[in-house]
């Protein structure tokens, strides 16, 4: 699943490509929304809210609306020239925006659905503070601080505590701050500093495709532990291990940790 920044990214592109550009055509593949036609609007803006998209769009009246995605696992969004192939299969296709300059189509979409822009709080609202967003510390340490008993590994993929952590830095956090996945929140030293680790390590990636933790954007250098279960440590050459570990059954994420370094 894409992390924040990743989703950040893919916003800041398709703002470039569509905001200010009317639409010459508007196919959203979805039967609740298919008989709407955006056409003619004009795109006023693409942002991320945590791992959401939303392209908001003006239209006649008062009533703007918001087209709001969400990548799941193997969500992404494309832009093409009018009339150049697509880089994926046309049945993939969830939602295809034209313009007479560029055609954006977002494929394999997990969420996709059309909503008054007044109402974007009504599937975001829930969310902690955005890690590349309106962010605040404090409220990201008090959500945190509701359930001293959660495993930290599971509270920092919890959207309800601070939004934009995926499976990459969570794994990453963890081992940066030599603290074994399954300690409770509540007894996570220097916890504001995680937090903090997090934002950072957010804002450092939020402008390239290739994600690094190390520093080193090689093949294969990118990360300490996460996607490495087996192979040493980088830090003191133990083998890591990896397993899973979720809030409930049916909601496990890979999990890779070094015994010794968050021992």
């Amino acid at each position: 699943m894409p992390e924040g920044d990743t989703v950040f990214k893919t916003a800041q592109l398709q703002n470039a490509a569509l905001a200010g550009r009317t639409l010459t055509g508007f196919d959203i593949r979805v039967p609740k929304f298919a008989t709407v036609d955006l056409t003619s609007q004009v795109v006023r803006e693409v942002v991320s809210v945590g791992k959401h998209l939303f392209h908001r769009f003006a239209g006649p009246g008062e009533q703007n609306l918001s087209l709001h995605t969400h990548l799941k696992m193997e969500g992404a969004w494309r832009t093409v020239a009018p009339g150049r192939r697509w880089p994926a299969p046309a049945h993939l296709a969830r939602v295809v925006l034209s313009t007479a300059d560029v055609v954006a189509i977002g494929f394999q979409l997990g969420v996709t659905e059309l909503l008054p822009t007044a109402d974007e709080a009504t599937v975001v609202g829930h969310l902690g503070p955005d890690l590349l967003g309106a962010w605040s510390e404090a409220e990201a340490m008090r959500r945190l601080g509701e359930h001293p008993e959660a495993p930290i590994f599971v509270a920092l993929l919890d959207q309800r505590n601070l939004a934009g952590i995926g499976n990459v830095y969570a794994n990453e956090l963890c081992f940066l701050r030599g603290v074994l996945p399954t300690r409770p929140v509540g007894e996570v030293g220097d916890l504001p500093a995680m937090v903090r680790l997090a934002q950072r390590m957010l804002e450092a990636n939020k402008a390239r495709w290739t994600r690094s933790t190390t520093g080193d954007l090689r093949p294969g250098r990118q990360t300490w532990v996460y996607g490495r279960a087996g192979l040493p440590c980088r830090r003191c050459g133990t083998r890591l291990l990896g397993g899973e570990l979720g809030e409930r059954p049916g909601q496990e994420r890979v999990v890779t940790w070094c015994p010794v370094c968050q021992g």
